[in-house]
């Protein structure tokens, strides 16, 4: 391929197999494909922080993907704050079967995630220009999603408060943090539990970062 991330084909190539992804051609291209159209958006709309393309492969794609293992098999995924849809791009290029609904309330983002859906022909992903706090379960098919997920969105109190009614029975929120934040755990509403903590390993990123798995109960 040709393009900006090109020379770091190999790295995302690598990154996934490390995570025990599959970096078949066809998901690889789509999400660096992504990656692309990202950068391009970036210089006009200030999408992301993150300007580098060896930065992008790092901490966009792959900190995202990392997730991927650990969410187990839901049908339907809601991502909340999702901006410019990490990690739920990413996720619904990375696994095809898997039903994205792209939840983030500013303009220019769900723009741009509605032109990669154009562009990258993801009829898995489902963007909404909406704060999570106004959707119903009812605006997601099925009466909710069996999973949840934000990255980096806000305090875990605060999660649970603007999207735990968008859960299925029996389904769980994921939140993906950095370092383990114990005294928002702590913190967590009545009626709520941490279920699990994961540490993930993010080829080529030694920041911390965890997935922690939240449930009622």
């Amino acid at each position: 391929m040709s393009g900006v991330l090109a020379p770091h084909a190999r790295r995302l190539a690598d990154g996934m197999a490390a995570l025990g992804l599959d970096p078949a051609p066809e998901p690889l291209a789509r999400l660096l494909a992504f990656g692309e159209l990202l950068l391009k958006w970036n210089r006009v709309y200030n999408l992301t922080a993150i300007r580098d393309p060896k930065d992008l492969v790092t901490h966009h794609l792959l900190d995202s993907l990392a997730a991927l293992p650990w969410l187990g098999h839901p049908r339907t995924l809601a991502d909340i704050g999702s901006g410019a849809g990490l990690p739920g791009i990413a996720l619904a290029l990375a696994r095809p079967g898997l039903a994205v609904y792209s939840i983030e309330a500013a303009g220019k983002k769900t723009s741009f995630q509605q032109q990669a859906k154009i562009e990258l022909k993801l009829d898995n992903l489902t963007v909404i220009q909406r704060r999570a706090e106004t959707l119903r379960p009812e605006d997601i098919p099925d009466g909710g999603a069996h999973a949840v997920i934000s990255r980096a969105f806000s305090s875990l109190a605060d999660f649970v408060r603007l999207a735990g009614h968008l859960l299925r029975d029996g389904g769980a929120l994921h939140a993906m943090k950095g370092a383990y934040p114990a005294s928002e755990i702590a913190a967590l509403p009545p009626g709520w539990r941490l279920e699990e903590a994961r540490p993930l390993v993010v080829p080529g990123l030694t920041a911390e970062r965890h997935l922690l798995r939240i449930q009622r109960g």
